[in-house]
């Protein structure tokens, strides 16, 4: 029985997918065959698009997306992707490039395919381009703080007086890790962040 797929992707965890799941929603009847990643598009070695690819879809299946850019930001890539789906009998329908979604009788739908081809190549260039400038402006904003003497990531917090006293204690098994954690005055997430800091095993 062909399926309807959808696949939607932010690239950080933060980020929201609600509004791409809508819009999928219209067209995927069951919410279960939408696929998410909270990952970067810069390749395809992604959780949720490995599970939808080498699991789920099968020949005859659409896949729909938001956006081409949720598919994935590195030109090349995403248009092997394209290529693979097609031979493997997988159509793929892009909301945001509405040729995609037109479905033509037999024998014209090489019209569309070809204008897809065109729209899909700009897109794909248009996505990879970004993604080339953020990071170009990344490294740029990275060469500036070094060279105003600026530390990059977060700063460590200061080590209690009593630390090396308290945690060798705690690794003899004198002492349990509360115990360390009260005598330090140190929460249990900020206590274990400095025990992998220093390296503390």
């Amino acid at each position: 029985m062909e399926k309807v797929y959808g696949y939607a992707r932010v690239s950080t965890r933060e980020q929201n997918l609600d509004r791409q799941i809508a819009a999928l929603r219209q067209y995927v009847t069951d919410e279960r065959d939408i696929i998410t990643d909270k990952e970067s598009g810069k390749d395809f070695d992604r959780t949720g698009y490995q599970y939808l690819r080498e699991r789920l879809i099968r020949p005859g299946d659409t896949l729909i997306v938001k956006s081409l850019d949720r598919l994935g930001r590195n030109k090349e890539q995403v248009m092997e992707k394209l290529r693979h789906f097609r031979a493997d009998g997988v159509r793929v329908k892009i909301l945001d490039l509405p040729t995609t979604m037109i479905d033509l009788p037999d024998g014209q739908d090489w019209i569309v395919e070809m204008v897809n081809n065109i729209l899909i190549e700009v897109l794909a260039s248009i996505a990879e381009q970004e993604r080339l400038t953020i990071r170009q402006r990344q490294a740029e904003g990275i060469a500036e703080a070094k060279k105003q003497g600026r530390l990059l990531g977060r700063k460590k917090t200061e080590l209690p007086a009593e630390w090396e006293l308290v945690t060798g204690l705690w690794k003899s098994g004198s002492i349990t890790a509360v115990q360390a954690m009260d005598r330090l005055g140190l929460k249990k997430s900020t206590f274990y962040r400095m025990v992998r800091e220093q390296g503390v095993d």
